[in-house]
């Protein structure tokens, strides 16, 4: 997981901070008998760090850690180039200082909130001389920051604490904050020195900015005699006769260009509005990172997530095709530019693109949950199918699960969506819309929660559906039950009752049958329980507690839908729940933008449940 630039430190109560280490980063997978350790980039750790390597043994527990390898000089604080000259300086004070933790004895803990993993962090790792557990303080991000200046420090981590881990992701949920300005950039060539200097006079650097390779300035200060002949040399190999940019900057001297392959560090006094380094220094060369590295934008607020404007998204997703790695997983994507919701624009990358930006408050509802597949390959005015069976071509990685159906008489692979990667493949396929089942694995047979799902006739006005759903509140309340609402992102209104997995199908349809009695015996003028659309009045709202039977799938918390408009199925406080609200009134264009002011309002659905038989005795008593 990666972290974007921030310019300030904050306080804030969801947060929390670590010190930023000045060294390289590490995994030590620790899961199998022979340990591996190694960069981001892949490059093995293990006899650069062998005395680290030698405390893995010490280790009770087997695990995935995160952390960074750290080199101390003689005033105690990490130093970055002494750790490059490690192997000249065989005694100096090494340790990996471990933050996070992905894997532990068997399973993934990547979807556990940061401070839970930290928790089991703390407990499970043995620290020794050279492993150390990376603490960090709560709230209070300004008064650390100073303290880390203070220090002398390279400034600070903040991490939401309810941040789930999501691999090769840079996220706003990580802000590095830096006391001086400093940066990864490509070397892209050379100029040739002046008067008595030697090697080289400069280096031209560049950087990935909307993934197309930009100049970004050049820096000729900062080496010494070695750094000078040691650059030159590592650049002697990497030689090409034209220019890696598009459009060759202008140059005083002469120059030699190279492969856009070898990454170094420069500080450097501020960003020009066209981009350009001012003043820039260089620090080192990075071995540890890759050219990719420098994608992400130079700076980002706290807030900025992602703009999930359909309009400002086209240039973003007007490739056609494309393949990307998430999760570990390579997604490939295709027709990015096909027109999913004809009216509003809006296309298959700007779907895709909206799923990303909402992963980490939708996915906790998709875990494990078995879905039914609502394909519409052409988009929303074109035909569309359902999907349960996986099938034989989708990729080794996607995870599925075996269910007997007794309608079709064998066993369906129904796949699960736990990570993103499993979720852009879903959207690539014309998934617009997720559909899960409402129990999870590895207990499919006990629902996490009821749900009553209001379904409106033609001739029933959105208010009718609020009016009802507030009198499903008013029921609900009279037998001390807390239900969540959300909208359908269609015409109609859903409420979920936790149920923690306590009791099965049955139960929970029979004890939703009995709520939507009461509501239909308050409301009877424009309610009904009649399933058959034949023998049904066309102007009356459905009130359907078969959605609690095994295999009965809703749209999920989040979910786009297909529908004209692009509207999203949108969890709402009660109080909001008035007249004058309307399902089209939340969109791809708002949705994480109102997700982010109000907060996950269906966090308690998937919760540990009520209890069923004390609502049944309070029901009976109101008879």
């Amino acid at each position: 997981m990666l972290a974007k630039l921030s310019e300030e430190a904050f306080n804030d109560k969801d947060w929390i901070f670590e010190i930023k280490w000045d060294g390289y980063r590490a995994i030590a997978d620790l899961s199998h008998d022979a340990p591996l350790f190694y960069s981001r980039n892949g490059i093995s750790f293990l006899s650069k760090f062998d005395k680290i390597a030698q405390d893995f043994g010490q280790q009770k527990h087997r695990m995935i850690l995160d952390g960074e390898v750290v080199v101390y000089n003689e005033q105690g604080k990490p130093d970055f180039q002494l750790l490059q000259q490690i192997g000249d300086n065989p005694g100096a004070a090494l340790a990996y200082q471990v933050f996070d933790i992905l894997w532990l004895n068997g399973h993934s803990t990547e979807d556990l909130p940061l401070i839970q993993r930290k928790e089991l962090l703390k407990e499970a790792l043995t620290e020794t001389e050279r492993i150390r557990y990376c603490d960090h303080i709560p709230e209070k991000g300004i008064e650390f920051f100073e303290q880390m200046k203070k220090m002398q420090l390279e400034g600070m981590i903040a991490k939401r604490a309810d941040s789930l881990y999501v691999e090769n992701h840079r996220t706003t949920d990580w802000l590095k904050i830096k006391f001086s300005n400093t940066e990864e950039v490509i070397i892209c060539g050379f100029t040739e020195p002046r008067g008595s200097r030697e090697s080289f006079g400069a280096l031209i650097l560049g950087k990935f900015i909307d993934g197309k390779l930009t100049y970004c300035g050049h820096t000729g200060t900062g080496f010494n005699t070695a750094s000078l002949k040691e650059v030159y040399k590592r650049l002697q190999k990497i030689i090409v006769k034209s220019s890696p940019f598009e459009t060759a900057p202008k140059t005083n001297m002469p120059v030699t260009w190279v492969k856009p392959e070898l990454v170094c560090e420069i500080k450097y006094s501020e960003i020009t509005k066209d981009g350009i380094f001012r003043h820039p220094v260089f620090i080192t060369i990075r071995d540890d990172k890759s050219p990719e590295d420098t994608k992400a934008p130079s700076f980002t607020e706290k807030s900025k997530d992602m703009n999930t404007k359909a309009s400002s998204k086209k240039t973003k997703t007007s490739e056609k095709e494309k393949e990307i790695t998430l999760d570990k997983h390579s997604v490939k994507l295709t027709n990015q530019d096909k027109v999913y919701f004809p009216e509003d624009g809006i296309t298959k990358g700007d779907v895709i693109e909206y799923y990303q930006s909402v992963a980490r408050y939708i996915l906790p509802y998709l875990k494990n949950r078995p879905l039914s597949l609502n394909r519409f390959p052409n988009g929303i005015e074109e035909q569309s199918f359902y999907q349960k069976d996986a099938g034989d071509h989708v990729p080794d990685w996607i995870k599925t699960t075996q269910v007997y159906s007794e309608s079709n008489d064998k066993h369906i692979d129904y796949i699960y969506c736990n990570d993103k990667a499993t979720m852009a493949y879903l959207n690539n396929l014309g998934c617009i819309d997720f559909n899960p089942w409402n129990s999870s694995l590895p207990d499919l047979e006990h629902p996490d929660y009821l749900v009553l799902d209001l379904d409106p006739s033609s001739k029933n006005t959105f208010d009718e559906v609020i009016e009802t759903a507030l009198q499903v509140n008013e029921v609900l309340k009279t037998i001390k039950i807390k239900g969540y609402c959300k909208t359908s992102g269609s015409t109609g209104i859903h409420i979920y009752i936790p149920m923690g997995a306590h009791y099965d199908f049955d139960q929970v349809k029979d004890f939703a049958h009995i709520l939507m009695k009461q509501v239909n015996e308050k409301l009877p003028k424009i309610t009904t329980l009649e399933r058959s659309l034949q023998k049904r009045d066309n102007k009356k709202i459905y009130l359907d507690y078969l959605q609690n039977r095994t295999g009965q799938t809703l749209a999920s918390a989040y979910s786009l839908r297909p529908k004209q408009g692009a509207s999203v199925s949108m969890p709402l406080d009660w109080d909001e729940l008035k007249p004058g609200v309307k399902p089209t009134d939340f969109t791809i264009n708002n949705a994480l933008d109102r997700i982010k002011e109000k907060g996950d309002l269906f966090k308690p659905v998937l919760g540990k449940g009520i209890d069923m038989m004390k609502a049944l005795e309070l029901l009976q008593n109101m008879e």
